[in-house]
C-alpha cells in the first residue's frame, strides 16, 4: 500500500506559517533543494489543499521558462508538470485541470483507494488544513519535517485538534547548513 508523507517546513514551536499564513521565515538554499529533490522525484504523487495548489499552478508549470529560471527551478518545473496531482477542496471544479483530480466528498474513501493504487509515496505538500483533515481521519503515514531556526510565538501550528496520540519512528535526520533540521518519521502503527 502507498503512503501519505507530509512534506512540511515547520518552525521550533510547532507552526507551519504565520498568523497570517506568512511563511517568509522559511529557510531554503540550494543544499535544501538538491537534497528535497531527490526525495520528491521519488513521489508520483503530490496531494494539496485548495490554497498551496493555487499557489503552486501559479507558479511551477512556467518556471522553467524564465531566462533567470535556477537548476531548482526547472527540475521542480517538470516534476511538477508530470506528477499526478489531487487536491482536496469543496469549491474547486476539477474540469480543464491537467493531470489534476479533485476531492470535495468522501474523503477517507477516496485517499484509500489512491493509497490501494499502484505507484510510489504521495506527498502531502504544505496545506495545513488539508493535512490536519488527514490527521484527523489517521490517514498520513508520515511525516518529512524541515525544522527551521525560528520560534514564531503564534501561527497555524501543524499538529491541531489531534484526536489520538501518535506514536511515530524517526527514520532519519539531517543537518544543514542554514541551521535547518530535516527529521523523518514514519507513524508506527503496532
Amino acid at each position: 500500500m502507498r503512503k501519505i508523507i507530509s512534506f512540511m517546513h515547520i518552525s521550533l514551536d510547532g507552526f507551519v506559517a504565520g498568523p497570517n499564513g506568512e511563511m517568509d521565515w522559511i529557510k531554503v538554499d540550494e543544499e535544501i533543494f538538491d537534497y528535497g529533490h531527490v526525495r520528491i522525484s521519488e513521489g508520483d504523487t503530490a496531494l494539496y489543499g485548495r490554497v498551496t495548489y493555487e499557489m503552486m499552478e501559479s507558479y511551477w508549470p512556467t518556471a522553467a521558462d524564465s531566462p533567470e529560471a535556477s537548476k531548482h527551478d526547472i527540475e521542480h518545473s517538470k516534476w511538477y508538470k508530470n506528477v499526478r496531482k489531487v487536491v482536496l477542496s469543496k469549491t474547486m471544479s476539477g474540469a480543464g485541470l491537467a493531470n489534476t483530480e479533485i476531492i470535495s466528498e468522501n474523503l477517507a474513501d477516496r485517499i484509500n483507494e489512491i493509497k490501494q493504487q499502484a505507484g510510489n509515496d504521495i506527498l502531502l505538500f504544505g496545506s495545513p488544513s488539508a493535512t490536519h483533515s488527514l490527521m484527523q481521519l489517521d490517514l498520513i503515514d508520515g511525516y518529512w519535517l524541515f525544522v527551521n531556526p525560528v520560534i514564531l510565538g503564534q501561527g497555524i501550528p501543524l499538529f491541531a485538534d489531534m484526536k489520538n496520540k501518535t506514536e511515530l519512528k524517526l527514520l532519519s535526520t539531517r543537518q544543514f547548513t542554514s541551521g535547518v533540521t530535516e527529521l523523518s518519521y514514519i507513524v508506527d502503527r503496532k
